[in-house]
C-alpha cells in the first residue's frame, strides 16, 4: 500500500508540473503575441496590411518602412530628444537618490523618519495631479520646450530613495565607520564605497529610470510645443494623428517606428540583466 501511495503522489507531482508548464507556455504566448503582431506588422506592406484576413506571416519583408519612418517624420531628431532626456534624468534622478538614501539609511539627525515616511507619501501622489503647478513653475522659468523642462522635475524619484536606503540599510556600519577612521569624508564614502557595493540596485534602479523616461508620454507632450523638442512618444503619436482617416496605408510605417522605439530597451535591459538578477537575489527589505 505504501509503495502504491508513493507511486499515486510522485504521478500527481508530475501531473501538477506538466499543468503548471502548460499554463506558463500559454501565459507566455499571451503576453508576447502583441510583440509578435508588432514586429511582423512592420515587415508588412501596405497592401498586405489592407487583406481582410490578416497574415501571421509577411508574405513579402518590408524592410523599406523602417527607411520611411524617417522620412515621414524627423525620426532621428526625436530620437536624440528622447535618449538626452533619458540619459539626463537617470544621472540627476540617481544622484539625488544616493545622496538622500544615504541620509536616511545613514544619517542620524532630527524627524529622520517621520520626513522618509513623507517622501513615501509621494509614492501615491499621481503625475496628473501635480502637473498645473509645475507646468506653472516651469513656465515662469522660461523653461518650456527646453530640456531642463523634461528633465528637472523628474530628480527625485520617491521609489528610487525608497529602494536605494533599503540597499544601503544592508550595509554594516562597521564597514563605514573603517572609511571614516581612513580619513574619507560623507562623499567618498558614497561614491566610492556604498556605491560600489549597491551596484547591483543601482544599475536596476537605473535601468528602471531609463525605461520610464524613455516610455514617458504625458509629461514631455505637455512640456513641448516645438517639433524640434519632441520625443519618440510624442512624435509617433503624431504621426497616427497627421494619417487620421488613412491609417491603413501607413500602419506598417507605424509599426516599425516603435518597434525601432523599443531596440534600445532591449538592448539596456540584455546588457544589464546580470547586475538586475544580482539585485533580485540581494535585495533585503527590513
Amino acid at each position: 500500500m505504501k509503495d502504491n501511495y508513493m507511486a499515486g503522489s510522485a504521478k500527481n507531482r508530475k501531473t501538477m508540473m506538466t499543468l503548471r508548464i502548460i499554463g506558463a507556455v500559454m501565459v507566455t504566448l499571451v503576453m508576447f503575441f502583441p510583440v509578435y503582431w508588432l514586429l511582423i506588422s512592420a515587415l508588412k506592406t501596405q497592401s498586405e496590411m489592407r487583406m481582410a484576413v490578416p497574415t501571421f506571416w509577411p508574405e513579402t519583408f518590408a524592410w523599406q518602412n523602417f527607411a520611411e519612418a524617417f522620412q515621414v517624420i524627423p525620426y532621428a531628431r526625436f530620437f536624440s530628444n528622447t535618449l538626452l532626456m533619458a540619459v539626463g534624468t537617470i544621472i540627476l534622478q540617481l544622484n539625488v537618490a544616493l545622496m538622500a538614501a544615504y541620509a536616511f539609511a545613514k544619517g542620524q539627525f532630527w524627524g529622520r523618519d517621520a520626513l522618509f515616511l513623507l517622501v513615501l507619501a509621494a509614492l501615491i501622489v499621481p503625475e496628473q495631479v501635480i502637473f498645473v503647478p509645475v507646468y506653472v513653475m516651469m513656465s515662469k522659468l522660461d523653461w518650456l520646450d527646453t530640456f531642463w523642462a523634461l528633465i528637472v522635475p523628474h530628480g527625485a524619484s520617491a521609489y528610487a530613495i525608497f529602494l536605494l536606503r533599503q540597499a544601503f540599510k544592508s550595509i554594516n556600519n562597521d564597514v563605514l565607520e573603517a572609511a571614516r577612521v581612513d580619513g574619507a569624508g560623507r562623499f567618498s564614502i558614497l561614491y566610492k564605497l556604498l556605491f560600489r557595493m549597491a551596484l547591483p540596485t543601482i544599475v536596476t534602479m537605473g535601468v528602471l529610470i531609463f525605461i520610464s523616461s524613455w516610455n514617458s508620454y504625458f509629461w514631455p507632450l505637455i512640456m513641448t510645443n516645438d517639433n524640434d523638442m519632441r520625443v519618440l512618444t510624442v512624435g509617433i503619436a503624431m504621426l497616427r494623428d497627421s494619417i487620421a482617416g488613412n491609417e491603413a496605408m501607413f500602419f506598417n510605417v507605424i509599426m516599425a517606428s516603435s518597434v525601432m522605439a523599443i531596440i534600445p530597451i532591449v538592448l539596456v535591459f540584455t546588457v544589464m540583466q546580470k547586475h538586475i538578477v544580482a539585485a533580485m537575489a540581494n535585495s533585503t527589505f527590513k
